[in-house]
Order: structure tokens, then C-alpha cells, then sequence
């Protein structure tokens, strides 16, 4: 299926799973075996999610993205910038829960499911209740399907639009590269224009993905203000105690940022000094899709479908918002600037 990603294939599959099957349960024996596994699909869904974030920064080299040049940089992080905020807003104004709007903000201005799933990890925080855990798992179910929605849409309406707007082959994938979500639906649209729209494309795509790590990192950090100013527990803990899981009380030593993020530009230095061969690279890309597919599937296992469908309104509306936005900012910084 061009421009659906496997994480939002796994993500239905565990969602169709976990309702059909896993919610239908109620002989003992198998009551039981459920709460078995519970804990290795919590790992899978926390653990091996950020590991794959990690991972995603060997496929990023610096020298690729500042190849983009400076317009086409002042285009993707003017479109990013814009976007992100303009989401919360909207989200706000539309009433959309924060950590919804925040997943959708992330998705629709970086890099799509990858990003949602970065994200994941900073609103995932530890001391949440049963019913916020359901509740932010369907935030990232509903982000992932607006994603896919929006983004295979773009698939043909941008390289068509790009004709009769103007746009010659490296302003349309520069385009395309800026506003689209997913990176197989940015190698799809941009491919139907031609050879030199994808190659601007995709670097473009490569810039957006650049700033995954400040956006989050940032995002961790107003969370963990968050938490401290509400007395929950920080969500940069891991034992997700307020003291730290120390037992004299005293406050645990707590990282500025998230460490699958320092990881991710420990990953993104290491691929731009060029010393990683390619086939560690290849391995290290299936290696990513594989965690992410993994995580998502563990995450689909919670999802509550019937509350998203009855719930998933505002979000619908505010991915369509997302989607307008990301495109115009794109298309009138392509015009202005490049």
C-alpha cells in the first residue's frame, strides 16, 4: 500500500487484536495468560520504542540536510515552526485534549508516525492511571490515522497542484518535502513529479527530521515542569516516584532531556562522520521499522476503538486544520524564498 507506513498497519492490527480478542476474554486460564504478557507488551511499548527512535538517527546525516541549502532550510523550519504552534492553538481552541493535540502538532510538522512515536515516549509518563494510560493510547491511535488520512491525500493533490501553480521540479519537491507526512508518502508524490523533485524531497524530508530531537527534548522539558508545578511524579524518572526512588528522599540526579534523544543525536554525529558502512546502515533502518512496527503493535493492544470512533471528531477536524496549514506555510515560503 504506497504511503501507508507499517506502523500504522501494526498499530490497527494490535487495536483489532486488543478489542476482538483480548477484551472478549473471561476464561480464567486465559484471563491469566493475558496478565502474562502484559509486562513484555509494556516493554515492547516503552523500551523498545525509544531504542528505535535511537536507531532513526543513523539515518540522518547532517551534511545531507545542509545541502538543502539556506532557503530551502528557512522554508522547513518556518513551515515546522508554524505548524507546531498552530496546531496547539487550534487543539486548544477546538478542545482537543493536550497530549492529542500535542501528538498531532508532532506528527503533522516533523515526520509523521515516527514522531508520534518519539513523542510518545514524553507524554508516557510514569504514575498515570489506568484510564489516562487508555486515553493517551487512543491520543496516538487518532494522530497515527490522521497522518495516514491527510498524507495519502497530499499524495495527489500536491504533484498535481504543482503544475498549475507554477513550480518548477525543485520547488514542488521542496514542496512536497516540507508539508508532507510520512517519508514513503513524500518519496510517492514527489516521485510522480519527477527524478529532481524526489532528490529535493527527500533531503528537505531529511531536514524536518532534524529537529525531531530539539522538539522533544522541549516538549520534555515544559512536561516535567508539568509535573512538578501539579506534585506528580516527573515523568523523566524512571522509577516515577516524585523523589526519585531514592530512599533517603532526596531527588534522583534527572537528565535535561530524555535519553533515547541523546541517543538519537549520539546516532545522527555517528552517521554524519561517514565511518558507519552502508550495510550497518541498512541493517540499523530494518532494525527501526522493526521496533517501531513492534511498539505500535503493543500500543494498538490498548486501544479503545470504540471510545476513538466516538471521540475522534475534534481530532479529525484538527488534522484537517494541521494538513491546510502545514501545506500553505510550505507553499507560500517555496514562492517567496525559493
Amino acid at each position: 500500500m504506497p504511503g501507508v507506513s507499517p506502523l500504522v498497519v501494526a498499530l490497527v492490527a494490535g487495536a483489532a487484536v486488543g478489542s476482538l480478542v483480548l477484551g472478549r476474554v473471561r476464561a480464567p486460564r486465559a484471563t491469566a495468560a493475558v496478565d502474562a504478557v502484559r509486562p513484555g507488551v509494556a516493554w515492547t511499548a516503552s523500551t523498545v520504542l525509544r531504542a528505535g527512535v535511537v536507531l532513526l538517527g543513523l539515518q540522518l546525516s547532517l551534511p545531507e540536510v545542509l545541502a538543502l541549502g539556506w532557503r530551502g532550510l528557512v522554508v522547513v523550519t518556518t513551515t515546522l515552526a508554524v505548524t507546531f504552534a498552530a496546531t496547539l492553538a487550534l487543539g486548544r481552541a477546538l478542545r482537543v485534549p493536550r497530549t492529542a493535540a500535542l501528538l498531532v502538532a508532532t506528527g503533522f510538522s516533523i515526520c509523521g508516525a515516527a514522531a508520534i512515536s518519539a513523542m510518545r515516549g514524553v507524554v508516557a509518563r510514569p504514575g498515570r492511571a489506568p484510564v489516562q494510560v487508555r486515553e493517551d493510547d487512543d491520543a496516538v491511535a487518532a494522530a497515527l490515522a490522521l497522518v495516514t488520512v491527510y498524507g495519502t491525500l497530499a499524495i495527489v493533490v500536491l504533484p498535481w497542484l504543482s503544475g498549475p501553480i507554477g513550480l518548477d521540479d525543485e520547488q514542488a519537491g521542496l514542496w512536497i518535502g516540507a508539508s508532507v507526512q510520512e517519508v514513503a508518502q513524500v518519496v510517492t508524490a514527489a516521485g510522480s513529479v519527477s527524478a529532481a523533485a524526489l532528490a529535493t524531497a527527500t533531503v528537505a524530508k531529511l531536514a524536518r527530521v532534524a529537529f525531531l530531537a530539539p522538539v522533544v527534548a522541549g516538549a520534555g522539558l515544559v512536561e516535567a515542569r508539568r509535573a512538578r508545578r501539579d506534585g506528580r511524579p516527573d515523568p523523566r524518572t524512571d522509577s516515577g516516584r516524585t523523589d526519585g526512588g531514592r530512599a533517603d528522599g532526596g531527588r534522583a540526579r534527572v537528565s535535561p532531556v530524555p535519553w533515547f534523544v541523546v541517543g538519537f543525536l549520539v546516532a545522527v554525529a555517528l552517521r554524519s562522520t561517514g565511518v558507519v558502512p552502508d550495510v550497518a546502515l541498512d541493517a540499523a533502518a530494518v532494525t527501526t521499522t522493526t521496533a517501531f512496527t513492534a511498539a505500535m503493535f503493543a500500543l494498538g493492544l490498548g486501544v479503545d476503538v470504540p471510545h476513538l470512533l466516538r471521540t475522534g471528531r475534534r481530532s479529525l477536524a484538527l488534522g484537517g486544520l494541521s494538513a491546510v496549514v502545514v501545506t500553505t506555510t510550505s507553499l507560500a515560503g517555496v514562492l517567496l524564498v525559493a
